[in-house]
C-alpha cells in the first residue's frame, strides 16, 4: 500500500510517500480501507516537533473515513466508519495511507451516500466542535457565542452547530476579506480580529458574551476572557497560533473575576454515532452548509501540509485516495 510517512520532525520534505505492507489487524482491532482523511493542526504539530510521545518514522493522521475490510471479531466488516484519535498517527500508524489498522474503540460507524471527500471533512472537526459546545460550554438556545478563530475548519463547524442549537454567533477572522464568507456561513456577526476585540464584542453584546470558544491559543486568550460576561464561560480548545502554554500562570490575576475557564479535548467515544449520522444526513439534505473544503491527492500531501502550515486556504483540507 501507499502511505505518507514522516521520517522525523522537520520541514514538509520530511513527509515521504512510501510503499508499506498492508497491515493485519489483531483481535480487538480492525483494518480500514481508507477513502479520505482530513488534515489537522495536531498533525502539523507532530511534523514541527511540537508533539510529545511520538516515535518515528510514523504514518501521520489522527482521523480517516472508509470501509472496514478486515475485522477479526466479524461484525464491522463492510461497514462505513470514521476512525479517529486514540493515538492514531502518534504511537501507531494513522490515516495517511491506503489502509490503516486501529482499535475497534476508535471507529464510529455510519451510513451515507455522500462523496468520500465530503465525509472526510467531518469526523474530527465535528467531534471537537460538538464536545466543545456541549461538554466545554454547555451552550443553550438564546445565548451568545464568540468563536475566536472562526475561519478555521473547526470554527466553521462550531458555528453551524451553535446556530442549530439556537445561539447567536460572533465569529472572528484576521482577514477582512473573509468576513463576508463568515456571514455566508450563517454567523450573526463577523469581527475582524486585530488581537484586541474585547471592546468591539462588548459593544455588540453589552456586558460580554455568554460563551466563548478559544481556537487561536494563549496569545488571544486574555482578550477572549475580557470579552466574556461575569458567569460566562470560555472553552480553550484550539491552538492555531501553535502556542498553548500560559507562562507564570496566576489565576486570580489572569482570569477576570466571575468568568469561567474550561478546556476540551476529546476522543472517538465523545462523538455519539447518532450525532455523526445526523450531521451527515443534514449535509446530504442541504440542511447544513459543509463549508469550504479543499481536496488533495496523496501525491499532494506535501503541498497540503504546507498550505495548512501557512494558512493559505479557508476551511477544511481533505485528501481523497
Amino acid at each position: 500500500m501507499r502511505a505518507a510517512r514522516l521520517r522525523e520532525p522537520g520541514p514538509v520534505t520530511n513527509l515521504e510517500l512510501v510503499d508499506l505492507p498492508v497491515p493485519e489487524p489483531r483481535p480487538g482491532w480492525v483494518r480500514v480501507k481508507v477513502e479520505a482523511f482530513g488534515l489537522n493542526r495536531s498533525e502539523l504539530h507532530t511534523r514541527l516537533g511540537l508533539a510529545e510521545g511520538v516515535t518515528f518514522p510514523r504514518v501521520l493522521g489522527i482521523e480517516c473515513v472508509g470501509v472496514v475490510d478486515a475485522d477479526p471479531d466479524g461484525d464491522l466488516e463492510g461497514r462505513q466508519v470514521a476512525a479517529m484519535m486514540g493515538d492514531m498517527g502518534r504511537r501507531y500508524d494513522g490515516g495517511y495511507a491506503e489502509y490503516t489498522v486501529v482499535p475497534r474503540s476508535n471507529v464510529v460507524p455510519f451510513r451515507s451516500a455522500l462523496p468520500w471527500e465530503v465525509i472526510g471533512a467531518v469526523p474530527e472537526t465535528l467531534q471537537t466542535a460538538y464536545g466543545s459546545l456541549t461538554t466545554g460550554l454547555d451552550l443553550h438556545a438564546g445565548q451568545t457565542l464568540l468563536i475566536r478563530g472562526g475561519t478555521s475548519a473547526l470554527g466553521l463547524v462550531a458555528a453551524t452547530l451553535a446556530k442549530d442549537i439556537g445561539a447567536t454567533v460572533l465569529s472572528t477572522t484576521r482577514n477582512p476579506d473573509r468576513a463576508e464568507a463568515l456571514l455566508r456561513q450563517g454567523v450573526d456577526q463577523a469581527v475582524v480580529d486585530d488581537g484586541h476585540i474585547a471592546d468591539t464584542v462588548r459593544g455588540l453584546c453589552p456586558g460580554g458574551v455568554d460563551a466563548a470558544l478559544e481556537l487561536v491559543g494563549t496569545p488571544t486568550l486574555p482578550d477572549t476572557l475580557a470579552a466574556t460576561r461575569v458567569h460566562g464561560t470560555v472553552c480553550f480548545t484550539g491552538m492555531l497560533s501553535n502556542e498553548w502554554i500560559v507562562p507564570n500562570f496566576y489565576p486570580i490575576g489572569y482570569i477576570p473575576k466571575g468568568v469561567r475557564l474550561t478546556g476540551y479535548g476529546g476522543e472517538s467515544e465523545d462523538l455519539p454515532s447518532e450525532v455523526l449520522q445526523d450531521h451527515l444526513d443534514k449535509l446530504a439534505s442541504g440542511a447544513v452548509n459543509p463549508g469550504p473544503t479543499h481536496v488533495y491527492t496523496l501525491d499532494d500531501i506535501r503541498r497540503a501540509h504546507d498550505d495548512l502550515e501557512h494558512n493559505r486556504v479557508f476551511g477544511k483540507l481533505v485528501v481523497r485516495l
